[in-house]
């Protein structure tokens, strides 16, 4: 790993276009595997995380092919997955993990999945219980709840699951599970997390529906189906990496920046919704709909920016978008106040901890609490050496704060954004006036 230097901005301007959508890469590489014909993938995310994907479904004998401008799937079915040579290697990825852990539920051949030193600290019963519940049978080989998880199918049935948490990767694995089960399978949450896969599997053919209840939360379910079919998908720009440039448009003064082609589904997109009641000068242009997925194209003014309160239904939403958030509010007017928010306790790293840290070095006024953060903007930031713990939405986060912090930021194991943004410093660059 190595260090990056962040210098301070006068001010950003330029049109920039960000890698595709990491969530919809994923489950279209996953998708198209377990789906008859060829899926042909446009805006492909080439970042480790989804490589992992890619590289696990090859060892289970699909033909992926990496082109310039798209991802050809050469798909074999629902049951034509092939026993893998050896153990699954999900490298930093918990999508590719928990995810593939509903899919290998409903093969016929057991497996083992193991990560990196991070990922392996990670908590999987959140899945392992549900897919125990229809029938799979998986274990934790070092019996504390984590990877390596090996998985060992069985006749799947359907369930009726009450998630203790919104999270889309747990509802996701049920509902891949589901493909393979006797019956309905349903996941009801106490709020709508992204629902990246529902849409997908309907476009791939699979009978799903959503109810948003009016009492609060939402169920997903699925019929199991005799197939799935191929299909062309057109991943849209992430807003979580476009929300680094979008915050560095608000924060550094003087910048307009066109952030083009961002996804905006309404399951993912509360991190415009944040700028906005901050008072963030933020247009969106360009509307469209393709694939199932909204998308615009994002025009940010710099904007002085006032504290808010965050929480509820609107975690899920945004939850990978909380640390640069953070970062938000120690330049805001006013205090801000996030709650709700216990998973960022799973995630890389704990970022209630990690985000604390950094922005107390940099003299910002933040409390942690048990599921969240307070913040009290104003405090002029300084640089400092910011500690990433190898967690990338971390490093991207405190190189947006360098940018309106007088010296040098360094971002210790910078290199870690390759996880989801391997081209974020040089895109950053290309945008900033010094």
């Amino acid at each position: 790993m190595s260090d990056k230097i962040i210098y301070p901005a006068r001010r950003l301007r330029g049109e920039i276009e960000v890698p595709g959508d990491k969530s919809i890469s994923h489950r279209a590489v996953m998708l198209g595997s377990i789906a008859r014909g060829t899926t042909e993938i446009t805006h492909f995310l080439n970042g480790a995380d989804c490589l992992s994907t890619i590289s696990c479904f090859r060892k289970m004998g699909i033909t992926i092919e990496e082109k310039p401008d798209c991802v050809l799937v050469q798909g074999k079915g629902l049951r034509g997955l092939s026993a893998p040579d050896g153990a699954l290697y999900t490298g930093n990825s918990g999508t590719t993990t928990r995810l593939l852990c509903g899919i290998l539920a409903g093969q016929d051949f057991p497996a083992v999945l193991s990560g990196d030193a991070s990922l392996n600290a990670r908590p999987m019963q959140r899945i392992m219980t549900p897919l125990g519940q229809m029938g799979a049978e998986l274990s934790s080989l070092s019996n504390n709840g984590c990877a390596p998880l090996s998985v060992t199918p069985g006749a799947l049935h359907g369930i009726k699951y009450q998630s203790p948490v919104s999270s889309a990767q747990i509802k996701s694995a049920i509902l891949l599970a589901g493909l393979y089960a006797d019956d309905e399978t349903s996941v009801t949450e106490p709020a709508l997390s992204r629902n990246h896969t529902e849409l997908m599997l309907q476009n791939f053919g699979a009978h799903v529906s959503s109810v948003l209840h009016v009492e609060g939360g939402a169920t997903a379910l699925v019929t199991p189906p005799d197939e799935l079919y191929a299909q062309q998908v057109w991943v849209p720009g992430d807003i979580s990496s476009a929300a680094y440039f979008i915050a560095a448009g608000l924060l550094v003064p003087n910048s307009e920046i066109l952030v083009k082609n961002v996804g905006t589904n309404f399951t993912r997109a509360g991190f415009l919704k944040i700028c906005e009641e901050m008072g963030g000068d933020i247009t969106l242009l360009n509307r469209s709909f393709k694939g199932g997925e909204s998308r615009a194209d994002v025009l940010v003014r710099s904007s002085s920016l006032k504290g808010t309160v965050i929480e509820g239904d609107l975690i899920p939403t945004l939850i990978d978008e909380i640390p640069i958030i953070a970062v938000m509010a120690a330049c805001a007017k006013g205090t801000t106040t996030i709650r709700d928010a216990a998973e960022l306790k799973v995630k890389e790293t704990n970022r209630i901890d990690t985000v604390t840290e950094n922005l107390q070095a940099m003299g910002g006024d933040v409390t942690p609490t048990e599921d969240g953060m307070v913040i009290r903007g104003g405090s002029p930031l300084k640089s400092i050496r910011a500690r990433s713990r190898l967690d990338h939405r971390i490093a991207m986060s405190f190189a947006v704060a360098g940018l309106i912090a007088p010296g040098e930021t360094i971002i210790e194991d910078g290199q870690c954004i390759d996880i989801s943004y391997p081209e974020f410093f040089d895109t950053l660059e290309s945008c900033v006036e010094r």
